[in-house]
C-alpha cells in the first residue's frame, strides 16, 4: 500500500500543497508549528474521515481561507494497493450556514463517485504512532475504547456499521429511559430498543474480544524483547456485561492456564440481555444505559499488576510501543500488506536501544512518514535510505541529496 500523491488545499498550515510521495521512509524535519504534523493528520483523515487531534472539523481550515466567499478545504490523494488499480480519494469540507449556525458539510468521493464515510474505511489503512498514545494506558476508558474503534473500523466493515447503529440506538434508548422515569412511556417500549442495542452491541464486543486476543499474543512477544524477558505484558478485555457466571461460560480451562475462546455475537447476546434486565430499575432511575460497549474497558498488566494504577511512565511507554507494533503486525496479517505508517515525534520519546528496535521493525514497510525536530537522533543507515525533507512555514523542501551531517545546518 502506497500513497502516490497528496494534495492539500486550505488545510492547516497549507494554502496549497502538491506532494509526490516515494516508497520507503519519508522523514519530515523542521521546527515546531511548521506543518510536519499536518501532513500526517491529512493522511490519517483520508483513512478514517476524522482527525486524531480534534473533533471539530472547523479547526482544520487554514485561517486565511476563513475570509473567502465560500470557505472550503480539500484533502486529496492517489494511492495504490497490492492487488488494486490506482484509487483517488477526495474529501472536501465546505462552510454551510443554516439557521444561523456555522458548520462544515463533508463530501467524500472515491474515484469521483460520492460515498459515505463508512465506504471510505479500508480504502487506505494506516497505523499511527504518537507520544500521546500514552493516554491509552494512563488516560480514561474513552481513550482505550477510541483506540479499539479506530483500529477495528479500518478493517472490519461490519464493526464500523455496528458502531454507527449502536450510537443511534443508545441515544434513543436513553431518551426512552428518561421518559419512562417521568411516566411518559411504558417499560414495555424498551423491548424493541433492547433488541437493537443487543444486536449492534454484541457485534462490537465480539470484535473487540477477537482483536485483543490477537494483540495480546503479538504484544507479549514484543514486550519480552524490549524488556529482555524481565517483564510480562497482558492485555485484559473487560466487557461491561461480564459477571462471574458469564465469564465461566465464555472460557475453558487448559492444565496450567485459562484460555479465552473466540466469542461470537451469539455468545454475547444472552448474557448481555440478562445484564440489561438485571439493571433495568437502575437504568430507569438514572435515565442511562448502564451496560454495553460504551462501558467496556481495556487494561494493561505487567507481571500481573495493573499498569494504569501501579506502573511507571517508562513501563507505560514500553507497553504502548509493544501494543502499536502488535497492531502493525496484526493489520498486516488482516489486510495482507503493509499499511502506511505514520510516526509523529514518536522516535524522540525512546532511548537509543528502543529507537533502533523500532526502526528495525518498520524497516520493511512499503511506506512510512515520520516527523521530527531532531533529525540527528536517527541513524545514518536510516537517513541514507529515507527521503529527508525540510518543512518550513507550510512549504516542503525536497533537496536532491542530503548528507546526514548537513541536516542541522542553518
Amino acid at each position: 500500500m502506497q500513497l502516490q500523491h497528496l494534495s492539500l488545499t486550505n488545510f492547516r498550515n497549507y494554502m496549497r500543497l502538491e506532494l509526490a510521495l516515494p516508497t520507503g521512509p519519508i522523514l519530515l524535519h523542521g521546527a515546531n508549528a511548521q506543518g510536519k504534523t499536518s501532513v500526517l493528520e491529512a493522511v490519517y483523515y483520508l483513512a478514517t474521515s476524522r482527525s486524531p487531534w480534534t473533533s471539530t472539523d472547523r479547526q482544520l481550515m487554514n485561517w486565511a481561507a476563513e475570509n473567502d466567499v465560500i470557505p472550503f478545504l480539500r484533502i486529496s490523494a492517489e494511492l495504490t494497493r497490492r492487488d488494486s488499480p490506482l484509487t483517488r480519494v477526495d474529501i472536501t469540507l465546505v462552510r454551510d450556514i443554516s439557521a444561523g449556525e456555522i458548520r462544515y458539510a463533508k463530501e467524500i468521493r472515491i474515484n469521483g463517485v460520492k460515498r459515505r464515510a463508512l465506504d471510505l474505511l479500508g480504502t487506505l489503512n494506516v497505523v499511527m504512532f504518537l507520544p500521546q498514545d500514552l493516554a491509552i494506558v494512563e488516560g480514561g476508558p474513552n481513550d482505550r475504547r477510541r483506540y479499539l474503534n479506530v483500529t477495528l473500523a479500518q478493517v472490519d466493515r461490519a464493526y464500523a456499521q455496528a458502531l454507527t447503529n449502536y450510537d443511534k440506538v443508545l441515544t434513543q434508548r436513553n431518551a426512552l429511559l428518561k421518559r419512562i422515569y417521568a411516566r411518559q412511556a411504558g417499560v414495555s417500549e424498551l423491548a424493541f430498543w433492547d433488541d437493537q442495542l443487543i444486536a449492534a452491541g454484541s457485534v462490537i464486543m465480539a470484535g473487540r474480544q477477537r482483536l485483543l486476543r490477537d494483540l495480546d499474543v503479538l504484544a507479549q512477544q514484543v514486550h519480552s524483547d524490549l524488556t529482555a524477558g524481565a517483564e510480562t505484558l497482558e492485555l485484559r478485555y473487560q466487557p461491561s456485561f461480564m459477571t462471574e457466571n458469564t465469564e465461566k461460560q465464555l472460557t475453558f480451562d487448559v492444565p496450567g492456564m485459562e484460555l479465552h475462546r473466540e466469542w461470537t455475537a451469539d455468545d454475547i447476546s444472552d448474557p448481555f440481555r440478562a445484564e440489561l434486565l438485571r439493571l433495568r430499575r437502575d437504568e430507569i432511575e438514572r435515565g442511562s444505559t448502564l451496560v454495553g460497549p460504551q462501558r467496556d474497558e481495556l487494561r494493561f498488566a505487567v507481571n500481573g499488576r495493573d499498569l494504569g494504577l501501579y506502573g511507571s511512565r517508562g513501563q507505560a511507554r514500553t507497553a504502548i510501543m509493544a501494543l502499536k507494533l502488535a497492531e502493525l503486525t496484526w493489520m498486516q496479517q488482516v489486510i495482507g500488506e503493509w499499511p502506511v505508517l505514520l510516526l509523529d515525534e514518536f522516535i524522540a520519546e525512546l532511548d537509543a536501544n528502543r529507537r533502533a528496535y523500532l526502526l528495525d521493525r518498520i524497516d520493511g514497510a512499503t511506506q512510512s512518514i515520520l516527523t521530527t525536530t531532531e533529525p540527528d537522533i536517527f541513524t545514518e543507515r536510516f537517513l541514507t535510505k529515507a527521503a529527508v525533507w525540510q518543512v518550513h512555514a507550510g512549504q516542503i523542501e525536497k533537496p536532491s541529496t542530503v548528507q546526514p551531517d548537513q541536516l542541522n545546518d542553518p
